[in-house]
């Protein structure tokens, strides 16, 4: 099969991105840079062109923004840019006899919307076969609420019938659905482990802050021996945040959280007391100011007269507690964001963001073996195991304490990662893609 790939790739980065990027890498990559400049060393090279999937991917890197805060902004050069981006996935159609269309649809947007009619319009008469992968969610309900019939009625005309569609989970099928596809296969996203080594690095020093956490939450002392493997702190429940600074994102609901659990902490006289990491970068100056203004409100003013350090920490202690609980890590890459997750006990991550579909996020932390506090949000119900407490609505503080309260007594390390492993990983992904791409053959 040979498949044109109209979709960007890192940079800006973030979960669609990534995952256009791991797929193209799992299926060859760009075959375009393998060098063959004509059609006889094509022919020539046409088994080595084909890789283990059977699927020859071209790829049009069609990127409209260069940075997270470009994002859906409405700019003539970008309509440029779709015309420039439509032409060479024609001209790709015809110099390399690219047969399949793969797009990924936005989200219940306009400028999205609009993008999509276009592409659709300008590229599909030239492909046999469409396929749609649904990596936002929200289109569905958008279309049927907040648009005039006229546009539910564009949408149909341009984007209905697909070939195929790949939606990452159940909830994701009204998506699909509702513009009508051939067939809807469901395609849950997968990475590469980012913590290989977590049974020897990490899930010692998990097992020994849970127990040594249960002995003290029963009343008793520790020993020098329940100290060890801890990291000499296991009375502080170590939470992390880490997606894009914002509220939609679930940032000021996470710092409201963690203040409301450490307030019941102290009333029940608990030895424990949590510490929240907020890492990621702010996207709006807005609410960066508000985030620095709540730091002042709940505690130790940062020194306004000092240079901030250049990975933009800082730490704060809400009146009443006499420690540090919030501290502001910056963008987290590498081995930083290894670290961050390493280092943690649980990572929240109560999101109600209008195009939130899988949380990507989230599966890392499972890899991690991390216990993870999470909104009933589109499809993360279906990513956690069933029964799993840490579930709360989105915009809710006062239950995001409580699943804090409730997931610091949970010793999870080793099923959250046995999750991952069997859910999760790039090779099922990659497999189960390939599948649904080939079933239409």
């Amino acid at each position: 099969m040979k498949l044109l790939v109209f979709a960007h790739v890192p940079p800006p980065h973030h979960g669609q991105s990534y995952m256009v990027q791991q797929m193209l890498a799992g299926f060859g990559g760009d075959q375009r840079r393998r060098g063959w400049r004509s059609r006889s060393e094509l022919a020539a090279h046409a088994q080595a062109a084909v890789p283990a999937h059977g699927i020859a991917c071209y790829h049009v890197n069609a990127r409209f923004s260069r940075k997270l805060e470009d994002i859906g902004d409405i700019h003539p050069a970008k309509l440029l840019l779709l015309l420039r981006y439509c032409a060479e996935a024609i001209w790709l159609r015809f110099r390399h006899g690219v047969t399949h269309f793969y797009y990924v649809p936005g989200p219940g947007k306009r400028s999205a919307l609009y993008r999509d009619w276009l592409v659709m319009l300008l590229c599909r008469p030239f492909f046999r076969k469409v396929i749609f992968h649904w990596h936002a969610a929200g289109l569905a309900k958008w279309l049927e609420t907040a648009v005039q019939i006229r546009t539910r009625s564009l949408t149909y005309r341009f984007m209905k019938h697909a070939d195929l569609s790949v939606v990452l989970s159940q909830f994701n099928r009204r998506d699909a659905e509702k513009i009508l596809p051939k067939q809807i296969k469901v395609v849950g996203n997968g990475i590469p482990d980012p913590c290989p080594a977590f049974e020897r690095d990490v899930l010692p020093r998990r097992r020994a802050r849970f127990a040594a956490r249960a002995k003290l939450l029963s009343g008793q002392a520790l020993s020098e021996a329940d100290l060890k493997d801890t990291g000499g702190d296991p009375a502080i429940f170590k939470v992390l945040f880490l997606a894009n600074c914002t509220r939609e994102k679930g940032m000021f609901d996470t710092l409201d959280g963690v203040e409301l659990a450490n307030q019941q902490l102290a009333r029940a006289r608990s030895p424990i007391r949590i510490k929240l990491t907020v890492g990621g970068a702010f996207i709006h100056a807005r609410e960066e100011a508000e985030f620095e203004t709540r730091l002042r409100s709940v505690g130790v003013p940062p020194d306004e007269g000092a240079a901030r350090p250049r990975d933009n920490s800082r730490q704060v202690a809400p009146a009443g507690l006499g420690e540090s609980w919030v501290s502001c890590a910056g963008f987290l890459s590498g081995d930083a964001k290894y670290r961050a997750f390493a280092g943690s006990d649980c990572f929240c991550f109560p999101t109600y963001y209008y195009a939130e579909s899988f949380g990507l996020v989230l599966i890392e932390a499972m890899a991690f073996g991390l216990s993870i506090v999470a909104s009933r949000w589109r499809s993360i119900p279906e990513i956690m195991p069933a029964g799993w407490p840490g579930l709360v609505q989105p915009r809710n503080p006062p239950e995001i304490a409580n699943a804090l309260l409730a997931v610091m007594g949970c010793d999870s390390a080793q099923m959250m990662r046995d999750h991952f492993l069997h859910r999760f990983t790039a090779e099922r992904y990659l497999t189960e893609l390939a599948d649904a791409f080939h079933s239409l053959e």
